[in-house]
């Protein structure tokens, strides 16, 4: 893939960009397999390849210069706007939104934030696709200030983009480097964008995570299914759920899943997910994931885990050795932590692994190991 934007200097977000794409996947799998050099039983499945470019469906872009000619993309090191908002790492579909919402924000005024001068409103703008090319739009602001100009002219951008179908201003007041604030307030009267993904239809609300290619979660979830439906467990638990991709792929009838996550909202939405498709056996809780594993009478005979970059952790790596169960199913986006927590864990075996390419372009990806029990 070539991107005007790195060839120029002007992005560099993309560490890979340039380099021939097999010799990218290639040098994951490599990676991945020095990291786990010390698990010899591990059998290595071929490594799934994403699309090279138009992959991600979901952008966090920084809005910056002035109301007349806003930027949407990232800043430079001063802390002006560069305007990415022809990325070819980004879907067509979100793509096909950026020019409106800057006309939008330029119609109306909607004066974007000055990192440098710590003044204006507008901070970012968070847009994401589903596989059916619906949009949830986010507008990051600093206070409430912007909102009425925002809720009278909501028709407008609409009625330009009839594909978004939610959007949210999160409420952002404080000056400092992360990306949204605690506060959303919804603005249209849908509350979910609906993420169909092999057939099971997820609901992501504004605040919820979601895997940021498509395509590669749903072949995530395929093989997290093939797994568990080969080993058939009675029970399952997915830790780390977020809106129950893994927990709804592996519901099947005789079996008990329970999904647990921190954030209330995604456990709301794997829940409207479960009872819409009608699936028998599924409990979803918002919780710590360790907390709620110490503080179980009973352990499953089989664990799912997708935990965030710094893994699951010693706590967590203590109860699945002291535990009955008899399989783990790690989802992991930081080879690192996994060998971490995988030394952690001498009890168990992997013996399988596979790398999936999540982010195409830059030097991340995801892997998913299968651990039985030997000792």
């Amino acid at each position: 893939m070539q991107c005007s934007y790195f060839d120029a200097g002007r992005c560099r977000s993309c560490t890979l960009m340039g380099s021939p794409y097999a010799e990218q996947l290639a040098g994951k799998q490599s990676h991945c397999q020095a990291l786990l050099s010390d698990h010899t039983a591990l059998e290595w499945l071929a490594p799934v390849a994403s699309q090279e470019s138009a992959f991600r469906n979901k952008a966090k872009m920084v809005v910056s210069g002035t109301a007349q000619n806003p930027t949407i993309g990232i800043l430079d090191a001063d802390g002006h706007g560069i305007d990415l908002r022809k990325c070819g790492v980004c879907s067509p579909g979100l793509r096909a939104v950026f020019p409106v919402v800057a006309r939008f924000i330029r119609r109306n005024r909607l004066t974007p934030y000055e990192v440098p001068r710590r003044s204006g409103e507008l901070k970012h703008i968070i847009v994401t696709e589903s596989p059916d090319g619906e949009v949830m739009l986010r507008l990051v602001l600093r206070t409430e200030q912007l909102l009425p100009r925002i809720r009278k002219h909501l028709p407008e951008l609409l009625a330009e983009l009839p594909q978004v179908k939610v959007v949210s201003a999160n409420l952002h007041p404080e000056h400092k480097a992360v990306l949204e604030g605690d506060r959303e307030i919804l603005l249209t009267e849908q509350s979910t964008l609906n993420m169909r993904v092999n057939g099971i239809n997820l609901h992501l609300r504004p605040q919820s995570f979601f895997q940021t290619n498509s395509e590669m979660a749903a072949a995530l979830y395929r093989q997290g299914r093939e797994w568990v439906n080969e080993l058939a467990p009675a029970s399952v638990w997915d830790l780390y759920c977020g809106v129950g991709g893994f927990a709804l792929h592996s519901a099947a009838p005789g079996r008990t899943v329970t999904g647990i996550e921190t954030s209330s909202e995604a456990i709301a939405s794997a829940r409207l997910s479960s009872d819409e498709a009608r699936l028998q056996g599924m409990e979803f809780e918002a919780g710590d994931a360790t907390a709620f594993a110490l503080a179980a009478e009973q352990s499953p005979e089989l664990v799912i885990v997708n935990p965030p970059r710094r893994g699951i952790g010693k706590e967590l790596c203590g109860w699945l050795e002291a535990s009955d169960v008899r399989h783990v199913v790690y989802s992991s986006c930081n080879a690192q932590s996994l060998a971490r927590d995988l030394a952690a864990l001498p009890s168990f075996t992997a013996r399988r692994a596979r790398v999936l390419d999540m982010f195409p372009q830059t030097t991340h990806y995801e892997v998913m190991v299968l651990l039985e029990r030997t000792v």
